[in-house]
């Protein structure tokens, strides 16, 4: 069986699939390979499950800023405090 039509696949080659995954690019053998891989590689399915964390962190982000006269009091209190 030759590498590039064998269904298994390395940890690196699996890694660029879940790459290729999150932005939506893998093909469909692609996903497949990379599914067969996470059944037994316990270290790619961690990366696998960080990389979609990273995807879900970054397309909804829960920052909440403070408007510029809040941090402005906060500095001033800090600095009261330093100096006590």
């Amino acid at each position: 069986m030759s590498k590039e039509k064998g269904i298994l696949v390395s940890c690196s080659e699996a890694n660029h699939f879940c790459d290729k995954n999150q932005y939506k690019e893998a093909t469909f053998w692609e996903k497949v390979k990379l599914n067969i891989h996470l059944i037994y590689c316990r270290a790619c399915r961690k990366y696998t499950a960080k990389n979609m964390k990273l995807t879900k962190l970054v397309k909804d982000p829960k920052v909440i800023s403070i408007n510029r006269s809040e941090k402005e009091s906060m500095k001033e209190r800090l600095k009261q405090k330093m100096s006590e």
